[in-house]
């Protein structure tokens, strides 16, 4: 099998589908790879560490793509219109591609009526067997890690208290908003780099691991956050009503703060908007507030998805996107080993191919399509 690695396309995309780990285990297993020349070098992996993993080096997408049976990807390849090239166009019929697809039922569609059976690794479900493939927590884990590094470098005091001679520098008040993956490493690097810190979340069970990691707890419970938990451990949208008694005990707090980290994502839906435009206000000159959830709109109502700003009262609101991409040499190799654990998992060494059985949980929560049909549950026909 001819296995495929392109070079990411999507605006502000830093990151790599392989690398030359993940490639050479990949050869091993019978395959033969090509890698587009470029595909990781914003990561930091040249043309030459592929090259002597013993890949081949396409000079272009067309030439990777030539006779492939499997295509990773980062993000969805780019159809007609949307950029420099129809990868979509190129992807040979029957090819298995692997990546973080976003897709809609349209574009599932597509990629039906292409003949390409798509797996969309943000859709792996959260059982034991699937943890070392889960992308999610891989890049979140890294998103909140480089959140907290960004922070100290826009803060324009110190992270831990500092005691020198010519007086002491107390050390920073940081408050993380949501303690899923990216918000416990939030608070566990914040802790790290000396922060006094503490932390709220919704979910019930968030309370004890945001005590474990030596943070303080901060939120309003009630008989609805009790409930503010799927089987599959995201956090559920709840009632305008609830989030209204949590930014009343939140806001007090906030306006105490040097930093604030917020993560708080709710799958499939837009971010819950917890810091509002008064919050920001009532919060110190030179204070930092980094939106790690600025991809799905932000959780500040300040925020500029994109941008770095700086508001009227001096509030610093740091809302890039694409938080993982911001450290893609670690990012991309998580990325790549879920992406290897995923294909060998289901790797067939007779036929030297995955082999994706229609009956088994983790295909049935990532593959989009099949046989040039959609398949996945959640994307019903209209």
């Amino acid at each position: 099998m001819r296995v495929a690695v392109l070079r990411e396309r999507r605006g502000g995309e830093t990151r790599v589908a392989a690398t030359p780990e993940t490639v050479k285990k990949l050869l091993a297993l019978g395959c033969t790879a090509a890698v587009e020349t470029g595909a990781g070098l914003a990561s930091g992996y040249p043309d030459v560490l592929y090259a002597e993993a013993g890949a081949e080096i396409a000079p272009d997408v067309g030439a990777a793509l030539a006779n492939a049976g499997l295509v990773l990807k980062v993000r969805a390849p780019l159809g007609t219109g949307e950029g420099e090239v129809d990868e979509l166009a190129l992807i040979p019929r029957g090819a298995i591609l692997v990546g973080t697809l976003a897709a809609t039922r349209a574009m599932a569609e597509v990629y039906a009526q292409l003949g390409i059976e798509a797996c969309s690794m943000e859709l792996l479900p959260r059982i034991t067997r699937a943890q070392s493939m889960d992308v999610l927590s891989s890049q979140a884990n890294l998103a909140g890690y480089r959140a907290v590094v960004e922070a100290a470098g826009a803060f324009d005091r110190g992270f831990p208290m500092l005691m020198t001679a010519a007086g002491t520098i107390p050390a920073a008040n940081v408050f993380i908003m949501g303690a899923g993956v990216a918000g416990l490493q939030a608070i566990a690097t914040a802790r790290r780099l000396g922060g006094r810190v503490s932390a709220t979340d919704v979910r019930p069970a968030a309370k004890e691991e945001i005590k474990s990691l030596g943070a303080s707890f901060v939120g309003y419970e009630d008989e609805e956050s009790k409930a503010a938990q799927t089987a599959g451990g995201y956090a559920k949208q709840l009632s305008a009503d609830f989030y209204a008694k949590q930014a009343e005990v939140v806001a007090g707090h906030i306006a105490k703060q040097d930093i604030v980290v917020t993560t708080a994502l709710v799958q499939g839906r837009k971010a819950p908007t917890l810091v509002t435009e008064a919050m920001v206000a009532s919060m110190k000159p030179g204070s930092v507030i980094v939106d790690i959830a600025s991809d799905a709109g932000g959780n500040v109502a300040a925020t500029v998805p994109g941008e770095a700003i700086t508001t009227a009262n001096g509030v610093k609101i740091l809302g890039y996107r694409n938080w993982p991409g911001r450290i893609a040499g670690a990012a991309s190799a998580l990325y790549a080993r879920n992406l290897l654990t995923f294909l060998t998992t289901f790797w067939d060494k007779d036929a030297k191919r995955p082999v994706l059985k229609e009956e088994d949980d983790i295909v049935k929560g990532v593959q989009l399509t099949r046989g040039g049909a959609v398949v996945h549950a959640s994307l019903p026909a209209a």
